[in-house]
């Protein structure tokens, strides 16, 4: 698993009070991208892009300006050019959503989808 801390910008606040739903999707795209860095081998980052295919999103409770967030994102699968991301946004112990998303994996110079090699698989999946 990895955990991403999240900022809440005043910009990110709705008419209602509290984060807008669309900010979540920045914040998703945010964490994964940045497990995607830390977890992949630097060869693998410069070669490849990733390009998102859907979020389902649960929202469980509003976010707020003065609340600290965490992303914690987990990789569920990777088949072929395709992976699966499990994302848990926090406030302390507190699920305030959870998503589930799938992405696909490009070659940077190509843009068309690239599978991944299997010891970078195993950095996000180990057997």
């Amino acid at each position: 698993m990895f955990r991403h801390p999240i900022g809440i910008a005043p910009a990110d606040i709705d008419h209602m009070g509290h984060v807008n739903n669309s900010v979540y999707l920045r914040w998703v795209q945010e964490a994964v991208t940045r497990y995607w860095e830390k977890v992949a081998p630097a060869e693998a980052v410069a070669s490849h892009l990733w390009v998102a295919l859907k979020h389902d999103i649960t929202y469980r409770k509003p976010a707020f300006l003065t609340d600290a967030v965490v992303a914690d994102v987990m990789a569920e699968q990777m088949q072929g050019a395709r992976a699966f991301f499990s994302t848990v946004i926090r406030r302390g112990e507190e699920v305030i959503a959870e998503v589930k998303s799938s992405w696909c994996c490009l070659d940077a110079g190509s843009k068309r989808p690239a599978r991944l090699a299997r010891e970078v698989v195993a950095r996000f999946l180990p057997e």
